[in-house]
């Protein structure tokens, strides 16, 4: 019998984990499709954005991950449209036929409309994000040394970060490190100038997600380290140097990170009922789509309200998506080997967000506990290292944090690409 062709779009944690769970499983041929060629660890991203870590210690190709898996496939390519009743999906590389389509695409910045937010604000969700993050932070820096003009460097002395989730606090603390330990060794023309950051959110509390316990902590922790938050505070717009807020009031700035949101991708030729809030994919307990017959989703792409302990869904973290990953691997195999497949249900390991060194918290379930500072930070360098998914990322990794920790400073502070061509860049934003 020919082997059932499964495509995978999308090769974050979701398409990553349920690819490497089918490897070399008989009866099935699986072909992951990405616009990269490589995966990246997105809970690191805010580290390769300020320097900590570079490149190649969160990302590994595709084909390097799948070797001795004689099953799977990597084509590379962005997803245009789906033809279900010929099993077909177009790509911007050509077409490819299916027996099931997985869609693990994952999410995108959201901008909630805001035009100019999105044109000019700094998001952080892909490498190349990261990257044209760092060689802004670090063109603004050099230009600061050479600008003579004193309302210009005002601005660039001040940095707004929207969004008071775990990456806008990871991002926050990880500046607020740069400038209180190692800036003014790298930079001597900013002895006693003033880097403000702002972290900024519509909510009521940082961190939304997790206990209060966790919220105050990290609250605290982050004044403590100098940095502005400012909170039931809503971005309305970025134009002129300036970040305005729905009350009126502005602050000015050459800099704004965004980290407020996210939304899912809508395909041509899947149902538009099927789409739900922010744009997931509504699937049932086996994660196929609703209203298809042979179409699923996983990860942050999709919606499951049928977990009775997630009944509005679930939230959408790198663990969930593993989980989903693998959960249909195994609802593949059972079918491929006539066997009844098992429903998803979410494990919930808890939750953790760093904020600096060795400042961190972690809600945990098992047992039911909130750990702060020292040991938290202990635990979620562990966790994140044993999440990479390869060893030569996790020594790379452990290497360049082993160093940064010793040496009490970035271990990057490298632009990437042509002086000029960066300068461009840096313009356009």
């Amino acid at each position: 019998m020919k082997d059932k062709h499964i495509v995978i779009v999308g090769g974050g944690f979701a398409g990553v984990y349920m690819a490497k769970a089918l490897g070399n499983k008989k009866g099935i041929k699986v072909t992951l499709v990405d616009k990269n060629n490589y995966n990246f660890f997105p809970p690191l991203l805010y580290q390769v954005s300020t320097g900590m870590l570079d490149i190649s210690s969160i990302s590994i190709p595709f084909r390097s991950l799948f070797t001795g898996k004689d099953n799977l496939f990597f084509r590379i390519g962005e997803l245009e449209e789906v033809i279900p009743e010929q099993n077909k999906i177009l790509l911007t590389t050509g077409e490819m036929h299916y027996d099931a389509l997985v869609i693990a695409t994952g999410t995108k910045s959201n901008y909630f409309g805001m035009d100019n937010i999105e044109q000019n604000a700094l998001p952080m969700k892909t490498v190349n994000d990261a990257i044209k993050l760092r060689n802004f932070l670090i063109m603004q820096g050099e230009k600061y040394t050479y600008c003579t003009d004193a309302a210009e460097k005002r601005k660039m002395r001040n940095i707004v970060i929207s969004g008071a989730g775990p990456s806008g606090v990871e991002i926050a603390g990880m500046i607020a490190e740069m400038r209180n330990r190692k800036l003014m060794d790298i930079y001597a023309e900013l002895v006693n100038e003033q880097l403000n950051i702002y972290l900024v959110d519509g909510a009521p509390t940082v961190l939304p997600p997790m206990s209060e316990k966790s919220q105050k902590y990290t609250l605290q922790t982050l004044k403590n380290m100098g940095i502005h938050v400012l909170l039931n505070k809503m971005v309305s717009d970025f134009k002129d140097d300036k970040v305005y807020f729905k009350d009126g009031e502005t602050i000015e700035t050459k800099t704004l990170i965004w980290t407020a949101g996210v939304t899912g991708i809508r395909f041509k030729g899947i149902p538009e009922t099927s789409y739900q809030n922010g744009n997931r994919l509504l699937v049932d307990a086996f994660n196929k789509v609703d209203k298809t017959d042979n179409i699923y989703a996983i990860g942050d792409a999709c919606l499951q309200m049928s977990d009775l302990n997630f009944p509005k869904g679930h939230p959408q973290l790198g663990s969930v998506a593993q989980q989903q990953g693998k959960a249909l691997a195994e609802i593949f195999i059972a079918i491929v080997e006539n066997k009844k497949p098992k429903p998803f249900k979410y494990r919930d390991k808890g939750a953790m967000a760093i904020i600096g060194d060795k400042k961190a918290v972690a809600d945990m379930t098992f047992p039911k506990t909130t750990f702060t500072g020292w040991f938290a930070w202990f635990s979620w360098l562990f966790v994140h290292l044993a999440l990479l998914v390869s060893y030569r990322n996790r020594f790379r990794t452990f290497w360049n944090w082993f160093n940064a920790y010793v040496g009490k400073g970035q271990s990057q502070g490298i632009m990437i690409g042509k002086t000029a061509d960066i300068e461009k860049a840096c313009e356009h934003i």
